[in-house]
Protein backbone atom coordinates (compact mmCIF):
# COMPACT_ATOMS: atom_id res chain seq x y z
CA UNK A 1 0.00 0.00 0.00
CA UNK A 2 2.93 2.17 0.77
CA UNK A 3 3.96 2.68 -2.96
CA UNK A 4 0.63 2.42 -4.59
CA UNK A 5 -0.63 5.77 -4.10
CA UNK A 6 2.48 7.52 -5.84
CA UNK A 7 2.46 5.05 -8.31
CA UNK A 8 -1.35 5.90 -9.71
CA UNK A 9 -0.55 9.47 -9.57
CA UNK A 10 2.74 9.75 -11.43
CA UNK A 11 1.07 10.39 -14.73
CA UNK A 12 -0.09 13.45 -14.46
CA UNK A 13 0.93 15.62 -16.40
CA UNK A 14 -1.40 19.21 -15.03
CA UNK A 15 -2.85 19.24 -18.02
CA UNK A 16 -5.99 20.41 -16.47
CA UNK A 17 -8.30 18.12 -18.29
CA UNK A 18 -9.68 17.66 -14.50
CA UNK A 19 -10.75 21.30 -13.79
CA UNK A 20 -14.38 21.24 -15.51
CA UNK A 21 -15.49 17.86 -14.55
CA UNK A 22 -14.41 18.46 -10.61
CA UNK A 23 -17.41 19.90 -8.39
CA UNK A 24 -15.06 21.15 -6.00
CA UNK A 25 -13.02 23.44 -7.83
CA UNK A 26 -16.54 24.21 -10.55
CA UNK A 27 -18.22 25.82 -6.72
CA UNK A 28 -15.01 27.66 -5.11
CA UNK A 29 -12.51 28.35 -7.78
CA UNK A 30 -9.32 27.27 -5.85
CA UNK A 31 -6.94 25.23 -7.44
CA UNK A 32 -5.95 23.21 -4.41
CA UNK A 33 -9.97 22.16 -4.57
CA UNK A 34 -9.35 20.44 -8.13
CA UNK A 35 -7.67 17.17 -8.85
CA UNK A 36 -4.37 18.49 -10.20
CA UNK A 37 -3.87 20.79 -7.19
CA UNK A 38 -4.37 17.77 -4.49
CA UNK A 39 -2.31 15.86 -6.64
CA UNK A 40 0.32 17.97 -5.75
CA UNK A 41 -0.75 18.66 -2.33
CA UNK A 42 -0.50 14.11 -2.01
CA UNK A 43 2.52 13.70 -4.26
CA UNK A 44 4.16 15.84 -1.47
CA UNK A 45 2.92 13.79 1.42
CA UNK A 46 4.43 10.68 0.09
CA UNK A 47 7.27 12.33 -1.13
CA UNK A 48 8.10 13.69 2.39
CA UNK A 49 7.83 17.15 1.28
CA UNK A 50 4.56 17.97 3.51
CA UNK A 51 3.65 16.61 6.68
CA UNK A 52 0.48 15.11 7.98
CA UNK A 53 -0.02 17.31 10.26
CA UNK A 54 -0.09 19.95 7.66
CA UNK A 55 -3.35 21.97 8.05
CA UNK A 56 -4.28 22.98 4.51
CA UNK A 57 -3.32 19.53 3.57
CA UNK A 58 -6.18 17.99 5.47
CA UNK A 59 -8.47 21.04 4.57
CA UNK A 60 -8.52 20.21 0.66
CA UNK A 61 -8.15 16.72 1.35
CA UNK A 62 -11.21 16.68 3.56
CA UNK A 63 -13.39 18.89 0.90
CA UNK A 64 -12.77 16.41 -2.29
CA UNK A 65 -16.16 14.54 -2.75
CA UNK A 66 -14.05 11.15 -3.99
CA UNK A 67 -16.50 11.25 -7.30
CA UNK A 68 -14.04 10.09 -9.39
CA UNK A 69 -15.11 12.36 -11.96
CA UNK A 70 -11.61 13.35 -13.02
CA UNK A 71 -10.38 9.80 -13.75
CA UNK A 72 -12.92 9.70 -16.21
CA UNK A 73 -11.56 12.67 -18.45
CA UNK A 74 -7.93 12.01 -17.60
CA UNK A 75 -6.30 11.40 -21.16
CA UNK A 76 -3.34 10.08 -18.65
CA UNK A 77 -4.98 7.40 -16.61
CA UNK A 78 -3.85 8.60 -13.40
CA UNK A 79 -5.67 6.46 -10.71
CA UNK A 80 -6.58 9.45 -8.52
CA UNK A 81 -9.48 7.41 -6.25
CA UNK A 82 -7.09 4.80 -4.41
CA UNK A 83 -4.54 8.06 -4.30
CA UNK A 84 -7.32 9.39 -2.33
CA UNK A 85 -8.20 6.72 0.03
CA UNK A 86 -4.16 5.93 0.61
CA UNK A 87 -3.77 9.62 1.95
CA UNK A 88 -7.27 9.78 4.18
CA UNK A 89 -6.00 6.40 5.65
CA UNK A 90 -2.33 8.43 6.26
CA UNK A 91 -4.23 11.16 7.59
CA UNK A 92 -6.56 9.55 9.81
CA UNK A 93 -3.12 8.64 12.00
CA UNK A 94 -2.52 12.27 13.05
CA UNK A 95 -5.70 13.75 13.32
CA UNK A 96 -9.07 12.55 14.19
CA UNK A 97 -11.67 11.54 11.59
CA UNK A 98 -14.98 13.51 12.26
CA UNK A 99 -17.07 12.24 14.86
CA UNK A 100 -20.12 12.37 12.66
CA UNK A 101 -18.40 10.01 10.37
CA UNK A 102 -17.10 7.53 13.13
CA UNK A 103 -20.81 7.52 14.16
CA UNK A 104 -22.25 6.70 11.04
CA UNK A 105 -19.62 3.93 10.15
CA UNK A 106 -20.18 2.21 13.17
CA UNK A 107 -23.69 1.99 13.58
CA UNK A 108 -23.57 0.75 9.67
CA UNK A 109 -20.70 -1.80 10.14
CA UNK A 110 -22.53 -3.22 13.28
CA UNK A 111 -25.96 -4.79 12.65
CA UNK A 112 -27.10 -5.17 16.50
CA UNK A 113 -26.63 -0.97 16.29
CA UNK A 114 -27.99 -0.87 12.60
CA UNK A 115 -31.15 -2.67 12.88
CA UNK A 116 -32.65 -0.80 15.66
CA UNK A 117 -31.40 2.25 14.64
CA UNK A 118 -32.78 2.17 11.13
CA UNK A 119 -36.07 1.02 12.54
CA UNK A 120 -36.49 3.76 13.89
CA UNK A 121 -35.68 5.85 11.10
CA UNK A 122 -38.04 3.96 9.33
CA UNK A 123 -40.76 4.79 11.87
CA UNK A 124 -39.87 8.38 11.43
CA UNK A 125 -40.22 8.25 7.79
CA UNK A 126 -43.85 10.03 7.53
CA UNK A 127 -43.42 12.94 9.66
CA UNK A 128 -39.56 13.60 8.38
CA UNK A 129 -40.90 14.19 4.68
CA UNK A 130 -43.13 17.43 6.51
CA UNK A 131 -40.60 18.34 8.37
CA UNK A 132 -38.27 18.93 5.81
CA UNK A 133 -36.48 22.31 4.36
CA UNK A 134 -33.50 24.12 4.16
CA UNK A 135 -32.02 24.10 7.68
CA UNK A 136 -29.41 21.80 8.93
CA UNK A 137 -32.23 19.77 10.88
CA UNK A 138 -34.93 20.39 7.79
CA UNK A 139 -32.15 18.52 5.15
CA UNK A 140 -31.65 15.63 7.29
CA UNK A 141 -35.28 15.29 8.00
CA UNK A 142 -35.65 15.41 4.01
CA UNK A 143 -32.85 12.89 3.58
CA UNK A 144 -34.98 10.68 5.73
CA UNK A 145 -38.12 10.92 3.86
CA UNK A 146 -36.60 10.57 0.71
CA UNK A 147 -36.00 6.97 1.75
CA UNK A 148 -39.71 6.44 1.25
CA UNK A 149 -40.98 3.56 -1.19
CA UNK A 150 -42.43 5.80 -4.23
CA UNK A 151 -45.78 4.78 -3.75
CA UNK A 152 -47.45 2.97 -7.10
CA UNK A 153 -49.87 0.47 -7.99
CA UNK A 154 -49.37 -1.87 -4.84
CA UNK A 155 -48.79 0.88 -2.57
CA UNK A 156 -45.50 2.14 -0.45
CA UNK A 157 -46.34 -0.35 2.32
CA UNK A 158 -47.58 -3.06 0.99
CA UNK A 159 -44.61 -6.22 0.94
CA UNK A 160 -44.43 -7.83 -1.80
CA UNK A 161 -46.20 -11.32 -2.55
CA UNK A 162 -44.75 -14.71 -0.73
CA UNK A 163 -43.33 -15.84 -4.64
CA UNK A 164 -40.91 -12.78 -4.63
CA UNK A 165 -39.75 -13.06 -1.21
CA UNK A 166 -36.15 -13.02 -0.71
CA UNK A 167 -33.99 -15.67 1.77
CA UNK A 168 -34.37 -19.10 0.63
CA UNK A 169 -30.88 -21.00 1.07
CA UNK A 170 -28.67 -20.84 -1.37
CA UNK A 171 -28.47 -18.80 -5.04
CA UNK A 172 -31.16 -20.11 -7.32
CA UNK A 173 -30.56 -20.65 -11.12
CA UNK A 174 -30.44 -18.01 -13.50
CA UNK A 175 -33.50 -18.19 -16.05
CA UNK A 176 -31.40 -17.27 -19.24
CA UNK A 177 -28.97 -19.16 -21.31
CA UNK A 178 -26.23 -18.17 -18.79
CA UNK A 179 -27.25 -20.91 -16.26
CA UNK A 180 -25.07 -19.32 -13.82
CA UNK A 181 -26.35 -18.70 -10.27
CA UNK A 182 -27.33 -15.07 -8.70
CA UNK A 183 -27.30 -13.70 -4.96
CA UNK A 184 -27.80 -10.71 -3.91
CA UNK A 185 -25.68 -8.18 -1.75
CA UNK A 186 -28.18 -6.80 0.78
CA UNK A 187 -25.84 -4.27 2.07
CA UNK A 188 -26.86 -2.09 5.33
CA UNK A 189 -28.61 1.07 4.13
CA UNK A 190 -29.57 -0.43 1.44
CA UNK A 191 -31.42 -3.34 3.26
CA UNK A 192 -32.61 -0.59 6.24
CA UNK A 193 -34.09 1.70 4.24
CA UNK A 194 -34.52 0.79 1.11
CA UNK A 195 -35.84 -2.56 1.00
CA UNK A 196 -38.22 -1.96 -1.55
CA UNK A 197 -35.44 -1.12 -3.99
CA UNK A 198 -34.30 -4.90 -2.88
CA UNK A 199 -37.69 -6.12 -3.49
CA UNK A 200 -38.45 -4.20 -6.90
CA UNK A 201 -34.45 -5.39 -7.95
CA UNK A 202 -35.80 -9.28 -7.21
CA UNK A 203 -39.39 -9.24 -8.53
CA UNK A 204 -37.84 -7.46 -11.69
CA UNK A 205 -35.04 -9.48 -12.50
CA UNK A 206 -37.44 -12.90 -12.12
CA UNK A 207 -39.49 -11.24 -14.49
CA UNK A 208 -36.70 -10.99 -17.06
CA UNK A 209 -35.63 -14.85 -15.57
CA UNK A 210 -33.02 -14.34 -13.05
CA UNK A 211 -33.93 -15.63 -9.53
CA UNK A 212 -32.23 -14.02 -6.79
CA UNK A 213 -31.28 -15.04 -3.48
CA UNK A 214 -29.83 -13.61 0.22
CA UNK A 215 -26.46 -14.97 1.55
CA UNK A 216 -27.15 -14.78 5.35
CA UNK A 217 -23.18 -14.30 6.19
CA UNK A 218 -22.68 -11.09 4.21
CA UNK A 219 -21.95 -7.56 6.17
CA UNK A 220 -22.03 -3.80 5.15
CA UNK A 221 -19.27 -3.20 2.07
CA UNK A 222 -17.27 -0.98 3.84
CA UNK A 223 -17.28 1.63 1.54
CA UNK A 224 -17.71 4.53 4.18
CA UNK A 225 -15.06 3.16 5.97
CA UNK A 226 -12.60 3.26 3.07
CA UNK A 227 -13.37 6.96 2.03
CA UNK A 228 -12.87 8.22 5.53
CA UNK A 229 -9.69 6.52 5.96
CA UNK A 230 -10.73 3.59 8.54
CA UNK A 231 -8.62 1.28 5.96
CA UNK A 232 -8.35 -1.29 9.28
CA UNK A 233 -12.22 -1.71 9.19
CA UNK A 234 -12.88 -1.48 5.46
CA UNK A 235 -10.40 -4.86 5.33
CA UNK A 236 -12.30 -6.38 8.01
CA UNK A 237 -15.81 -5.89 6.44
CA UNK A 238 -14.18 -6.90 2.99
CA UNK A 239 -12.57 -10.27 4.55
CA UNK A 240 -16.29 -10.98 5.91
CA UNK A 241 -18.03 -10.66 2.43
CA UNK A 242 -15.28 -12.49 0.31
CA UNK A 243 -15.83 -15.48 2.49
CA UNK A 244 -19.39 -15.37 2.63
CA UNK A 245 -19.93 -15.04 -1.29
CA UNK A 246 -17.39 -17.81 -1.79
CA UNK A 247 -19.46 -20.21 -0.99
CA UNK A 248 -20.70 -19.50 -4.24
CA UNK A 249 -18.29 -19.32 -6.51
CA UNK A 250 -19.88 -19.50 -9.44
CA UNK A 251 -22.24 -17.24 -8.46
CA UNK A 252 -23.11 -13.12 -9.92
CA UNK A 253 -23.38 -10.96 -7.13
CA UNK A 254 -26.08 -8.15 -7.97
CA UNK A 255 -25.88 -4.70 -6.49
CA UNK A 256 -28.33 -2.20 -6.49
CA UNK A 257 -26.45 0.36 -5.09
CA UNK A 258 -23.65 2.18 -7.05
CA UNK A 259 -21.82 2.81 -3.75
CA UNK A 260 -21.57 -0.84 -2.99
CA UNK A 261 -20.78 -2.09 -6.54
CA UNK A 262 -18.09 0.43 -7.05
CA UNK A 263 -16.50 -1.09 -3.41
CA UNK A 264 -17.40 -4.82 -3.98
CA UNK A 265 -15.59 -4.45 -7.68
CA UNK A 266 -12.61 -3.14 -5.99
CA UNK A 267 -11.71 -5.53 -3.50
CA UNK A 268 -8.88 -7.57 -5.83
CA UNK A 269 -7.11 -3.97 -5.17
CA UNK A 270 -7.87 -3.73 -1.21
CA UNK A 271 -7.27 -6.94 -0.37
CA UNK A 272 -3.92 -6.48 -2.30
CA UNK A 273 -1.32 -8.67 -0.73
CA UNK A 274 -3.88 -10.35 1.79
CA UNK A 275 -4.01 -14.21 2.06
CA UNK A 276 -7.36 -13.94 0.60
CA UNK A 277 -6.55 -11.71 -2.47
CA UNK A 278 -7.26 -13.84 -5.05
CA UNK A 279 -10.45 -14.70 -4.03
CA UNK A 280 -11.28 -11.14 -3.54
CA UNK A 281 -10.39 -10.85 -7.22
CA UNK A 282 -12.70 -13.57 -7.73
CA UNK A 283 -15.36 -11.95 -6.36
CA UNK A 284 -15.13 -8.52 -7.76
CA UNK A 285 -15.55 -10.18 -11.00
CA UNK A 286 -18.31 -11.57 -10.42
CA UNK A 287 -19.91 -8.36 -8.88
CA UNK A 288 -23.02 -7.04 -11.74
CA UNK A 289 -25.31 -3.79 -11.17
CA UNK A 290 -28.76 -4.76 -11.26
CA UNK A 291 -28.91 -2.45 -14.68
CA UNK A 292 -26.23 -4.86 -16.35
CA UNK A 293 -28.19 -7.75 -15.89
CA UNK A 294 -31.57 -6.35 -16.48
CA UNK A 295 -29.76 -4.51 -19.82
CA UNK A 296 -28.41 -7.72 -21.03
CA UNK A 297 -31.54 -10.04 -20.57
CA UNK A 298 -34.10 -7.36 -22.39
CA UNK A 299 -35.66 -6.24 -20.53
CA UNK A 300 -39.02 -7.56 -21.18
CA UNK A 301 -41.74 -4.91 -22.20
CA UNK A 302 -43.97 -3.85 -19.20
CA UNK A 303 -47.16 -1.55 -19.26
CA UNK A 304 -47.28 2.30 -20.40
CA UNK A 305 -45.85 4.50 -17.70
CA UNK A 306 -46.44 8.71 -19.36
CA UNK A 307 -43.90 10.10 -16.78
CA UNK A 308 -40.75 12.44 -18.20
CA UNK A 309 -37.81 10.72 -16.22
CA UNK A 310 -34.56 12.93 -15.39
CA UNK A 311 -32.09 10.24 -14.86
CA UNK A 312 -29.11 11.30 -12.52
CA UNK A 313 -25.98 8.92 -12.77
CA UNK A 314 -24.60 8.42 -9.47
CA UNK A 315 -20.77 8.94 -9.55
CA UNK A 316 -19.73 5.32 -8.06
CA UNK A 317 -21.48 4.18 -11.75
CA UNK A 318 -20.31 6.25 -14.35
CA UNK A 319 -16.83 6.73 -12.94
CA UNK A 320 -16.07 4.03 -10.67
CA UNK A 321 -18.08 1.21 -12.51
CA UNK A 322 -17.89 2.69 -16.13
CA UNK A 323 -21.90 1.68 -16.49
CA UNK A 324 -23.22 4.18 -18.42
CA UNK A 325 -25.84 2.74 -21.13
CA UNK A 326 -27.27 -0.03 -19.13
CA UNK A 327 -29.48 2.13 -16.81
CA UNK A 328 -30.47 4.51 -19.76
CA UNK A 329 -31.64 1.32 -21.51
CA UNK A 330 -33.82 0.17 -18.46
CA UNK A 331 -35.65 3.09 -18.29
CA UNK A 332 -35.86 3.91 -22.35
CA UNK A 333 -37.99 0.08 -22.30
CA UNK A 334 -40.53 1.47 -20.33
CA UNK A 335 -43.39 1.97 -23.22
CA UNK A 336 -44.44 5.72 -22.96
CA UNK A 337 -41.85 6.80 -20.63
CA UNK A 338 -39.67 9.94 -21.69
CA UNK A 339 -36.11 9.86 -20.40
CA UNK A 340 -33.90 12.69 -20.29
CA UNK A 341 -30.16 13.19 -19.09
CA UNK A 342 -30.22 16.94 -17.59
CA UNK A 343 -26.87 19.32 -18.73
CA UNK A 344 -23.99 17.95 -16.65
CA UNK A 345 -25.42 14.78 -15.52
CA UNK A 346 -22.18 13.38 -15.01
CA UNK A 347 -21.17 15.64 -12.09
CA UNK A 348 -21.63 14.78 -8.58
CA UNK A 349 -24.48 15.86 -6.20
CA UNK A 350 -22.59 15.87 -3.06
CA UNK A 351 -23.50 13.37 -0.98
CA UNK A 352 -20.64 11.22 -1.17
CA UNK A 353 -21.13 9.01 1.54
CA UNK A 354 -21.25 10.71 4.87
CA UNK A 355 -19.73 14.31 3.45
CA UNK A 356 -23.07 15.79 3.15
CA UNK A 357 -22.67 15.33 7.32
CA UNK A 358 -19.02 16.53 7.74
CA UNK A 359 -18.88 19.41 4.67
CA UNK A 360 -22.11 20.60 4.98
CA UNK A 361 -21.72 23.59 3.42
CA UNK A 362 -19.83 22.86 0.23
CA UNK A 363 -21.97 20.01 -0.29
CA UNK A 364 -25.32 22.02 -0.44
CA UNK A 365 -23.24 24.48 -3.18
CA UNK A 366 -22.40 21.36 -5.42
CA UNK A 367 -26.22 20.14 -5.02
CA UNK A 368 -27.41 23.57 -5.45
CA UNK A 369 -26.10 23.43 -8.99
CA UNK A 370 -27.45 19.83 -9.53
CA UNK A 371 -30.96 20.76 -8.57
CA UNK A 372 -30.71 23.92 -10.53
CA UNK A 373 -30.15 21.30 -13.93
CA UNK A 374 -32.87 19.18 -12.99
CA UNK A 375 -35.52 21.99 -12.94
CA UNK A 376 -34.10 22.69 -16.22
CA UNK A 377 -35.76 20.42 -17.73
CA UNK A 378 -39.19 20.03 -16.49
CA UNK A 379 -39.21 15.88 -14.94
CA UNK A 380 -42.51 14.17 -13.37
CA UNK A 381 -39.58 12.06 -11.40
CA UNK A 382 -35.95 11.79 -10.89
CA UNK A 383 -34.17 8.22 -11.06
CA UNK A 384 -30.84 7.77 -9.71
CA UNK A 385 -29.48 4.04 -8.65
CA UNK A 386 -27.65 5.18 -5.63
CA UNK A 387 -29.23 5.58 -1.91
CA UNK A 388 -26.64 8.40 -1.20
CA UNK A 389 -27.94 9.95 -4.38
CA UNK A 390 -31.48 9.83 -3.75
CA UNK A 391 -31.40 10.86 -0.43
CA UNK A 392 -29.42 14.07 -1.24
CA UNK A 393 -31.27 15.06 -3.96
CA UNK A 394 -34.91 14.73 -2.24
CA UNK A 395 -33.02 16.43 0.15
CA UNK A 396 -32.57 19.10 -1.95
CA UNK A 397 -35.55 19.10 -3.85
CA UNK A 398 -37.54 19.55 -0.50
CA UNK A 399 -35.50 22.05 0.55
CA UNK A 400 -36.20 23.67 -2.48
CA UNK A 401 -39.95 23.40 -2.47
CA UNK A 402 -40.66 20.94 -4.61
CA UNK A 403 -42.76 17.70 -4.83
CA UNK A 404 -40.39 15.72 -7.22
CA UNK A 405 -39.75 12.23 -5.77
CA UNK A 406 -36.38 10.74 -6.59
CA UNK A 407 -36.42 7.09 -6.97
CA UNK A 408 -34.26 4.22 -8.03
CA UNK A 409 -34.63 2.75 -12.01
CA UNK A 410 -35.65 -0.39 -11.40
CA UNK A 411 -38.86 0.84 -9.09
CA UNK A 412 -40.11 2.52 -12.64
CA UNK A 413 -39.65 -0.94 -14.18
CA UNK A 414 -41.37 -2.59 -11.58
CA UNK A 415 -44.32 0.11 -11.86
CA UNK A 416 -44.13 -0.75 -15.51
CA UNK A 417 -44.29 -4.66 -15.13
CA UNK A 418 -47.02 -4.55 -11.97
CA UNK A 419 -48.87 -2.45 -14.63
CA UNK A 420 -49.06 -5.25 -17.37
CA UNK A 421 -49.95 -7.96 -14.99
CA UNK A 422 -46.66 -9.53 -15.05
CA UNK A 423 -46.62 -10.36 -11.38
CA UNK A 424 -50.47 -11.80 -11.12
CA UNK A 425 -50.03 -15.08 -9.71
Amino acid sequence: MSDYGIVGLNPCVHCGFCLQSCPTYLATGDECDSPRGRIVLIKALLEGRLPPTEESLAHHIDRCLGCRACETVCPSGVEYGPALEHTRTLLAHTRPIPLTARFVNAVLAEARLRRPLLALARAARPAARALAGGSRLGFAMGMLGATAAWPNRRGAGEPAPSRWKMGHDGPARHGSPDTRPSILFTGCIMEGLFAHVHRATQRTLTANGIDLAAVPSQVCCGALHAHTGQHAKALELARTNVAAFATYPDAFVVVDSAGCGAMLKDYGRLLAGDPLESEAVALSGRIRDVSELLAEAGPREGAKIRLRVAYDPPCHLLHAQGIQEAPLRILNSVPGLECVQPRAAELCCGSAGSYSLTETVLSRAVLDQKIATLREVEPDLVASGNPGCIMQIGAGLAASGSELRVVHPVEILDWSYQEAGVYDL
